[in-house]
């Protein structure tokens, strides 16, 4: 009984001070990023956080400090509490101490030189001669149920100039419920992916999108991952991020040896790799190097910022090839530091900006995106033939009806019902809804049309205004696919309120070939133009609710237009455009050229006009409803010729017009961008004012500054007045930069965009134009602003500033200020 009572002694004794487990994280404190690798000392031991900074240790006793420490960043000392089993560490920035590089350690940059030296053999669109594979591909949002609170909570909703509104807000609960019963929405595909020496092309074998018959075929074209990891730029989301093995990479991340371990009985080195601006949200993660042939035997990326990514790159060694070939991968996006909505298929999902909170007061904060794809039936330098290699990716029509039964085929967890009741569920809600026709009806007015019937009506030619038609009414429409689909006519009609004159045309058209989408068309109308424009051929359409300049307009000409034309897409990643045109021209203004020592104040121009637009970096697929281009990607160029063709159908001048551009936009991870446009245009020989270049003007002729307050346009220069400049050789450049969006209270989240905006040009035939005053832009012409865009329902404000040669002596003749609206219409 003695030795019972010590047993029982020791025990109780032994609980009394037994250890408690502590997990913890260890983040940055400005930008609550993870800190990997981090050292921590507790009780005389010291270890280090894992890659994502986390850690456990075991506490024994409460009154010993926990010691965290990181190269850059101050030493953080706390002390553990009773019943606190997850604690967050935040460290401070060092700046003095930043400077330096983190991780210089010379093995781990050889080891990095020598897989960027082998990139080409390892990668297996490079290293193997062919392949193929199917590729099984779900993706997923959801939330986890248990995270979400099922609190009704009281909100108080402001409201301008009145007392919030008090109102309870059951969002919670009932998100929590039907995230119980299913998934937010799932869409899944199977596709085969083939490779050559020449080029690779994705096939759709099968698809299906919940709520959807028919697929929202640009959606199959999204690349919200890279499939390769040797792929440079590395893209997320469609943003293409720099990777830390690419040739640059090395001036932007730092690396560090943590250790060698088996895989699929290799030896592999893991390293971890940071970005040198730890602020930055470009990639981090874990790479596992081969320590034989330096391929990537395995990999996860981070990206902490606007929304947090995670990805996972799994690979199964192919000892016959030496190579690494793609076993999984999947892909994971959370909430960030962002406040705007990011809409998915026509959803939305929010993100807050508080990493560590578990439960957000909105729901909605705990959804996530999951992408998970799995290859399989590989085969590996065999012969592949590809078809229809025009295009990167082909979805047939057979791939749009598969059974449940091929699809069960591919079902990993049976214990999942979420995801059945997920289709059915929102199946039925979109023939209640009638979803899949509002897509349609969305694309449509997308482009400029609404369609009725047989017909789609141009919603563009119903209500438009300038300074000499006034009010100009009219109707315009073209016939659709439902009234046949190698025919169209389209036809319309206007009326000026303030001219009283009468317009219209009439272009009826024949799709020559179905692959390359060449249209055969002719056309006639009576209508009136804006003199010294040039618009491209081959620009898409796309629909705008108003066209601000032509508003502020004076001076148009009449034309009497008969052409004929042929537009194709039969060269690859390019719309081409060939056509002649016969233009009986009036100028509705004071106007005389002067030509071979005729004066002309009518006259008729007849050109061959040959347009193409190359868009080299885009990506095409062709779907059953034609080829689209689903991966627009910049830069893009376009040039066209126009020829007046002498001695032909009555042609009173001989000139040579060359017209080109070139626009390239560059998105960036945050939610940032930046474009640039450069547009330049020649014409040689004797060309009429009307068919010069005056480089867009939008700036009227008023000496007070709230008298030229008019709407802004899209890339015209605002501060330049109208048929001040004209030119025969001219060449414009605009730069332009977009920042997020500003959260300032009550639905007023302004988007700011600095731009300027330059152009140079001569005109060496001054003399033949009489009747109009202009100068030439020889010394150069100058513009920088702030536009301040969608502050509240669209609506908001530019301010621009003229200055260098051509600036005017009058200070305030220099600024202008005008009002922008942007209208969403949510496809």
């Amino acid at each position: 009984m003695k030795y019972f009572w010590l047993f029982l002694s020791f025990i109780i004794t032994n609980s009394l001070v037994a250890q408690t487990k502590i997990k913890g994280q260890i983040i940055d404190f400005d930008s609550k990023v993870p800190i990997a690798f981090a050292s921590i000392s507790y009780n005389n031991s010291k270890f280090n956080a894992d890659w994502e900074g986390k850690f456990s240790i075991e506490v024994k006793d409460y009154k010993l400090p926990i010691k965290v420490n990181f190269k850059g960043y101050y030493e953080k000392i706390i002390y553990p509490e009773a019943k606190v089993t997850h604690i967050t560490i935040k460290l401070i920035n060092n700046l003095n101490e930043r400077k330096a590089e983190i991780f210089t350690d010379n093995e781990v940059n050889n080891i990095i030189k020598k897989v960027i030296e082998n990139r080409k053999s390892n990668d297996p669109e490079k290293g193997l001669s062919s392949f193929q594979y199917k590729n099984y591909e779900y993706v997923q949002i959801t939330a986890n149920p248990d995270s979400i609170s099922s609190k009704i909570d009281t909100i108080y909703k402001k409201r301008l100039l009145r007392k919030p509104l008090i109102k309870l807000d059951s969002t919670n609960y009932k998100f929590k419920k039907f995230s119980e019963k299913q998934h937010l929405y799932q869409t899944e595909k199977v596709n085969l992916i083939q490779h050559n020496q020449y080029q690779s092309k994705e096939t759709i074998l099968a698809t299906r999108m919940a709520g959807f018959e028919k697929p929202i075929y640009e959606y199959l074209g999204l690349k919200l991952i890279s499939y390769s990891v040797y792929e440079n730029p590395f893209e997320i989301l469609e943003i293409p991020v720099q990777n830390p093995i690419s040739n640059f990479g090395r001036r932007l991340y730092n690396y560090k040896l943590i250790d060698t371990v088996q895989i699929d009985g290799r030896s592999a080195y893991r390293i971890y790799f940071e970005p040198k601006k730890l602020n930055t949200n470009r990639l981090r993660g874990l790479l596992y190097i081969d320590a034989i042939n330096f391929a990537i035997s395995k990999a996860y990326f981070r990206i902490y910022g606007v929304v947090n990514i995670n990805a996972t790159y799994t690979f199964d060694y192919k000892k016959e090839f030496d190579v690494w070939f793609p076993k999984n991968r999947i892909f994971r996006v959370s909430k960030g530091n962002n406040h705007e909505t990011i809409k998915i298929l026509g959803g939305t999902i929010k993100f807050s900006s508080d990493l560590e909170e578990l439960e957000s007061k909105n729901a909605t904060d705990q959804a996530y995106v999951i992408i998970e794809s799995t290859p399989f039936d590989i085969e590996i330098n065999k012969n592949v033939t590809i078809s229809k290699p025009r295009v990167k990716i082909e979805v047939p029509e057979n791939s749009l009806n598969k059974e449940n039964e091929y699809w069960n085929s591919f079902v990993k967890d049976s214990l999942d019902k979420r995801k059945l009741r997920t289709y059915t569920s929102i199946d039925s809600l979109s023939i209640s809804e009638n979803i899949e026709h509002k897509v349609f009806l969305g694309r449509k007015i997308f482009n400029g049309y609404f369609p009725v019937s047989f017909f789609d009506i141009d919603l563009r030619s119903i209500v438009k205004y300038n300074n000499f038609e006034g009010f100009r009414l009219g109707l315009g429409t073209i016939t659709n696919s439902k009234l046949s689909e190698s025919y169209k006519i389209a036809i319309y009609g206007a009326y000026g309120l303030k001219d009283e004159e009468f317009k219209f045309g009439i272009t009826p058209s024949y799709l020559a070939d179905k692959n390359s989408e060449t249209w055969v068309s002719a056309s006639y109308s009576e209508d009136i133009y804006e003199i010294a424009q040039t618009n491209f051929v081959t620009d898409v359409r796309r629909f705008r609710i108003y066209d601000p300049r032509p508003i502020n307009i004076s001076t148009f000409y009449n034309n009497k237009l008969s052409s004929i034309a042929v537009e194709s897409k039969i060269l690859p990643k390019t719309i081409s455009y060939l056509g002649f045109s016969h233009n009986q021209i009036q100028p509705l203004f004071d106007y005389t050229f002067i030509n071979d020592d005729q004066a002309y104040t009518n006259y008729t121009i007849t050109t061959a006009q040959l347009a193409f637009q190359w868009n080299p970096f885009s990506n095409y697929m062709q779907t059953p409803i034609g080829k689209i281009e689903y991966e627009k990607r910049h830069p893009k160029f376009s040039l066209q010729v126009t020829q007046a063709l002498p001695n032909f159908l009555d042609n009173e001048f001989t000139f040579t017009k060359i017209d080109f551009k070139t626009f390239y936009e560059i998105p960036y991870l945050s939610g940032q961008k930046s474009s640039i446009l450069l547009q330049t245009g020649i014409a040689l020989g004797d060309v009429p004012i009307t068919h010069l270049y005056s480089i867009v003007p939008n700036n009227l002729n008023r000496d007070a500054i709230l008298q030229r307050i008019t709407f802004a346009g899209k890339n015209s220069f605002e501060t330049m007045y109208f048929n001040e400049f004209f030119s025969d050789k001219y060449a414009s450049l605009q730069l332009k930069h977009t920042f997020n969006k500003i959260r300032l209270g009550y639905k007023i989240n302004p988007e700011f965009t600095i731009v300027t905006r330059m152009a140079v040009g001569t005109n060496n035939k001054n003399n033949q134009h009489l009747g109009i005053a202009y100068k030439t832009l020889q010394d150069g012409f100058f513009e920088s602003g702030v536009e301040c865009n969608k502050i509240f329902k669209g609506f908001g404000l530019v301010a621009f500033y003229r200055y260098g040669p051509n600036q005017l002596s009058n200070f305030d003749d220099n600024i202008a200020i005008k009002v922008s609206y942007y209208l969403d219409l949510g496809f």
